[in-house]
């Protein structure tokens, strides 16, 4: 600030805190060092003598400086960014794969770009085309179904991808993932075994572009199980827009116990939908699980800590975020091991609480 009677320093520049950004000269001659020296600290400092590179770390904390990476990246083409693209930033499991894929990126100085698509092909589209405008040096996908131009982008941009969450048969490059298919089996295979006749489920419509094309792959496993024990699949219900949410399940359950008031048991795509099935049953008098037996998918915290605890299908999200994290450190390092494109499967269990009760 200027006070009454001060003028303002000629060397100052107009909207910045000081004189200028310090820059690698600033700490060169801080430290003592030569430019080539502070540059290696930066990028490779195992190369450096300890007590050169304690020096210099010092100088570039008390100066405040930032390495300008995007400059040694235009001729390296190595920037430290892994992109990762994600349906959504409120759930769990997510998080759990971008914790997981930090944990083993971070120790070699790779870090995330994080976008989110909202289940929506088209918003893929506009953010792959941002992302890879940031010259990332290999990108994560969640999901296996892209619009035609973003698989081109991704056929093009030369760069190691790994889809996750998903086990397509055709995959770009790599993939770490699970079948969904097998959730949907696996869940209504459980509930037959418990001697459910009367089974529905609930997901998001498939219909438009906001689509959740991974739950619905849940949903027609579900079906074909049914199917296979010559059970009815009317009691399969799509409603509403991904992705689900209590209040999706709430909803949903409303519209099934309407149309089949001795419905025995229902799967939740999602435990968000599976838990907002079990507060409308509370809030309705229904007794879960002597009423109606309720099953989820993901082992979310919240399912757990309810009363009752959901019965679920777990994935470990936060090994797949690791293992995918793994696999890319081998292909950015040249690993001619992994160069052939892999499908590696995560695997599934169900976790079974008092959410649902034995038929006797």
């Amino acid at each position: 600030m200027i006070r009454p009677g001060q003028t303002k320093d000629k060397d100052e520049k107009p909207g910045k805190r000081g004189s200028s950004q310090p820059t690698i000269r600033d700490v060169s001659r801080l430290a003592g060092v030569s430019r080539m020296t502070v540059s290696r600290v930066v990028s490779d400092p195992e190369l450096v003598l300890p007590a050169t590179r304690e020096r210099v770390n010092k100088a570039i904390a008390d100066l405040g400086y930032v390495p300008d990476r995007a400059a040694g990246s235009l001729s390296s083409r190595r920037t430290g960014f892994i992109a990762l693209m994600l349906p959504t930033l409120t759930n769990a499991n997510f998080s759990a794969v971008a914790h997981g894929l930090t944990k083993v990126l971070r120790e070699r100085d790779y870090h995330l770009l994080i976008a989110y698509t909202d289940y929506d092909l088209a918003e893929e589209e506009r953010q792959l085309r941002n992302l890879l405008a940031r010259r990332p040096e290999a990108i994560v996908l969640t999901g296996t179904l892209h619009k035609r131009a973003s698989s081109r982008m991704l056929m093009a941009a030369d760069i190691p991808v790994i889809e996750i969450a998903d086990l397509p048969p055709h995959p770009i490059d790599h993939v770490v993932g699970f079948s969904n298919y097998q959730v949907g089996r696996t869940a209504a295979r459980h509930l037959i075994q418990k001697g459910f006749k009367r089974i529905g489920a609930v997901a998001a419509s498939p219909e438009g572009e906001v689509m959740d094309h991974r739950g619905e792959e849940r949903m027609r496993g579900f079906e074909d199980e049914l199917r296979f024990s010559g059970l009815a699949t009317d009691l399969v219900l799509r409603h509403g827009s991904a992705p689900v949410s209590y209040d999706h399940g709430a909803k949903a359950i409303a519209l099934l116990l309407d149309r089949a008031p001795d419905i025995e048991a229902v799967f939740g795509v999602s435990d968000l939908s599976a838990v907002g099935i079990v507060m409308e049953c509370q809030r309705r008098g229904i007794a879960v699980p002597d009423r109606l037996s309720v099953m989820g998918f993901g082992d979310f915290e919240i399912g757990r800590e309810i009363n009752p605890p959901l019965t679920t299908i777990h994935v470990d999200f936060r090994a797949l975020g690791q293992r995918a994290g793994e696999l890319m450190l081998k292909l950015l390092k040249g690993d001619a091991a992994a160069d052939t494109p892999t499908i590696d499967d995560v695997g599934l269990t169900v976790v079974e609480r008092a959410s649902v009760k034995e038929m006797t």
